[in-house]
C-alpha cells in the first residue's frame, strides 16, 4: 500500500463527503477510491468512515486520524516546497484574514515585518469577525481563533489559548478575591450584551458529580455590558469589574502586573489559536513562508506579553 497516496485519498473522500466527488476530483474510478480506503482501514486495523449509499460519514478514530494527515501531508507539501525553491524569492500577492481584536493586536504588526523580510511580496489584510469563505473569496489564508468547526480547510495549530477571569489589584482590593466561580455572584462582572456571539456564558471546569472534572458555564450578571470586547477590556483595565478575557488580550497586562488572573484553578482547558488555508497540491512559497513566520513568532512566550 502506497501510504502517502491512501492519506491523500482519505482526506479526499472525508473532506468530500463521497467516494465519486473524490475520485472525479484525481481522475480515477470511484472503486480505486475504494479500495485504497479498504486497505488503510485493514492496515491501521479501525474503521475510519462509515459509508452507506447516500452519505459518508467519519468515525470518532476517523475524526482525529483527518487532523493528523492534513497536518502531515500538509509537512510533506512544505518540504517538498522548501527544496524545489531552492533559492527562488518569494513573490505575488498574499491574501490573509484574521479576527478584527486578535488580529489588530497579533498579526497586523508582523504584516510589515513579514515583508521587510520578503519585499518582492504584497500583502492585504483583512481583519473580520466574520468566518470567511477562504476559497470562494480568493483567501490564501486565515488566522482563527477558538474551536474550529469540520471543514475542508488544512489547520495548523500555532498556539493555546485560554480564557481567564481578570481584574485589577485596585478592584480586588475593594472587593476582595472570589475563591469560587459561584463567588461572582457578588462581584460586578464585565460581560458580552446577549445581542454578542458568545451566548454560552464564562467556562470554568469544576469537579463532576462521577469523578473527574467537567467545564460548566455560567453567566455572571453586573452593572454594565457591552457587545464589543474591547470595551470590557478596557472598562477591567480602569478599575469597574471583573472580566472573562483570552490570553492573547491581557497577558501583556498580566505581565505588567496591571491585571491579576482570579480562579485560575477553575480556569477551562485553553482552545487553539490556528492558521487554515484551502488544500493545496502544490502551495506558493509566500503563503508557506507566512505561516512559518506566523509558528515562529507564536512559539515565544515573550510575544504574547509585549516584550
Amino acid at each position: 500500500m502506497d501510504k502517502l497516496k491512501a492519506f491523500e485519498s482519505f482526506v479526499s473522500v472525508a473532506t468530500r463527503g463521497s467516494l465519486t466527488a473524490a475520485a472525479k476530483a484525481e481522475g480515477v474510478a470511484p472503486a480505486i477510491m475504494g479500495r485504497r480506503l479498504d486497505a488503510l482501514e485493514e492496515h491501521l486495523g479501525v474503521k475510519l468512515l462509515v459509508r452507506t449509499t447516500r452519505r459518508i460519514s467519519l468515525t470518532h478514530e476517523g475524526a482525529a486520524f483527518l487532523e493528523d494527515c492534513q497536518r502531515l501531508l500538509s509537512d510533506v507539501a512544505n518540504a517538498e516546497a522548501s527544496v524545489s525553491a531552492g533559492g527562488v524569492k518569494a513573490t505575488g500577492h498574499l491574501r490573509i484574514t484574521a479576527p478584527a481584536g486578535f488580529g489588530r493586536r497579533h498579526v497586523a504588526p508582523l504584516v510589515p515585518r513579514f515583508r521587510s523580510a520578503h519585499p518582492d511580496v504584497t500583502i492585504s489584510l483583512n481583519l473580520s469577525d466574520r468566518v470567511v469563505d477562504l476559497a470562494g473569496e480568493g483567501y490564501d489564508c486565515a488566522v482563527r481563533v477558538g474551536d474550529l468547526p469540520d471543514s475542508s480547510l488544512v489547520s495548523v495549530r500555532l498556539a493555546d489559548n485560554r480564557r481567564l477571569c481578570v481584574a485589577t489589584p485596585a478592584y480586588l482590593q475593594r472587593r476582595g478575591t472570589p475563591q469560587h466561580p459561584s463567588d461572582l455572584l457578588h462581584h460586578d462582572c464585565l460581560t458580552l450584551s446577549s445581542e454578542a456571539s458568545q451566548t454560552r456564558g464564562w467556562a470554568f471546569r469544576m469537579p463532576a458529580d462521577g469523578g473527574g472534572t467537567e467545564v460548566v458555564f455560567l453567566k455572571p450578571g453586573g452593572p454594565l455590558d457591552c457587545s464589543d470586547g474591547q470595551v470590557l477590556h478596557d472598562w477591567c483595565l480602569a478599575g469597574y469589574g471583573i472580566a472573562w478575557r483570552s490570553t492573547w488580550e491581557v497577558e501583556a497586562e498580566i505581565a505588567a502586573q496591571r491585571l491579576v488572573p482570579v480562579l485560575e484553578d477553575f480556569a477551562a482547558p485553553p482552545n487553539g489559536i490556528f492558521v487554515v488555508f484551502p488544500q493545496r497540491k502544490h502551495m506558493p512559497l509566500r503563503v508557506r513562508l507566512w505561516i512559518e513566520f506566523l509558528k515562529h513568532h507564536y512559539a515565544q512566550p515573550a510575544f504574547w506579553k509585549g516584550t
